[in-house]
């Protein structure tokens, strides 16, 4: 008969388990693990929160703590480089104040193009001095003047905020060329801006205009890029290729978007709007995903992320999560935060005041 210790032994053994059987997935017991790991965007610097790309806004974002500041980009008619997300100034975010000088044959300077305008006229133009409408909690940066891309990019330097990507947009108007700077010129002075700021691995670059990634890949082979898309700008069934994907036909692709996207050299991610109607919410009588399962699917299949844009709704944030999205583009990231947390999701690192 074994000793009463070799007993205790037998038997410590027979119903030990592994620490690991029965763990809980580092998320918590109801998220996979790959979403650990999630792609929490402030759109334009979180606009739900703070005046949209200010200084403020992005600050407030990285003291929250969010994985990627979100940001736009114009260029200026003396090349510089500027945050907004409108081409053409728009009365309900910006009123004039006076013109650089007597007798301005450009002021008043609200309604122009950016890229008709200098930054010294764009500077004299007050674009904080409202609540942006359907945004009642949005905190106003009184007198706030237009920002330039360094700037943001110095911002994430100061706060050695190394864990903090910027997904900067080039936004060139493919459907519309005259309207913004040429592509050819907007994209460089972006780059331009991006390597001189010493954080360039730190940056994604994203685009609806896929001729401007296929220019940036060019000139940063190494960068990753994101392509963005509603559905329509794929223009599926129409004659010839949309002017948004720089030569592609995307019906040379069987009209999908996976596939169409993952032809741009340089290409990480893909960022769809995240459903029909664009400002729809899971539940809403007739409301679709965009970035469904198959796409996802398909995306991951190619190594390629989902990063949909821009959604506010935590359910519908809670449902694209479960679809298998690799991030949330939100003008709120203080929801999709909370979100993460209460799914037991890594949270992103708060960086405070430096």
């Amino acid at each position: 008969m074994p000793s009463r210790r070799l007993l205790t032994c037998a038997l410590a053994a027979l119903f030990a388990v592994p620490a690991t059987a029965h763990a809980a997935p580092p998320g918590g017991p109801h998220v996979p693990p790959q979403k650990t790991h999630f792609d929490l965007q402030a759109h334009r610097g979180g606009l739900g929160l703070t005046t949209e790309s200010s200084l403020e806004g992005f600050a407030k974002a990285l003291r929250l703590g969010v994985s990627t500041l979100e940001l736009d980009t114009q260029v200026t008619k003396d090349e510089k480089v500027v945050v907004t997300h409108d081409r053409q100034v728009s009365p309900q975010k910006c009123r004039d104040t006076a013109p650089v000088v007597a007798g301005d044959p450009m002021y008043p300077y609200v309604g122009k193009y950016i890229k008709d305008l200098t930054l010294a006229q764009i500077r004299t133009m007050d674009c904080g001095f409202q609540q942006l409408a359907g945004h009642p909690g949005q905190e106003v940066v009184r007198g706030h003047r237009m920002i330039e891309l360094k700037d943001v990019l110095g911002l994430v330097r100061s706060h050695r905020a190394k864990q903090v990507t910027l997904n900067v947009e080039t936004k060139v108007e493919a459907g519309a060329p005259e309207q913004t700077a040429p592509r050819e010129l907007f994209v460089r002075r972006v780059y331009e801006e991006i390597r001189a700021s010493g954080i360039e691995d730190q940056v994604t670059v994203q685009s609806f205009d896929w001729g401007a990634l296929k220019a940036m890949h060019r000139l940063a082979p190494g960068w990753p890029l994101v392509a963005l898309t509603n559905y329509d700008f794929l223009q599926v069934g129409k004659p010839g290729a949309s002017p948004w994907l720089g030569g592609i036909d995307v019906d040379d692709h069987d009209g999908d978007f996976v596939k169409a996207a993952a032809a741009v050299p340089g290409v990480t991610a893909l960022s769809p709007n995240y459903g029909f109607p664009q400002s729809g919410k899971v539940g809403d009588p007739g409301f679709r995903f965009y970035p469904d399962r198959a796409m996802v699917d398909a995306a991951h299949a190619r190594g390629l992320k989902v990063v949909p844009w821009t959604c506010n709704d935590p359910a519908t944030m809670e449902a694209l999560i479960d679809l298998g999205v690799d991030g949330i583009i939100t003008d709120y990231p203080d929801r999709l935060r909370t979100v993460m947390a209460e799914r037991g999701m890594r949270l992103p690192k708060a960086y405070g005041p430096r």
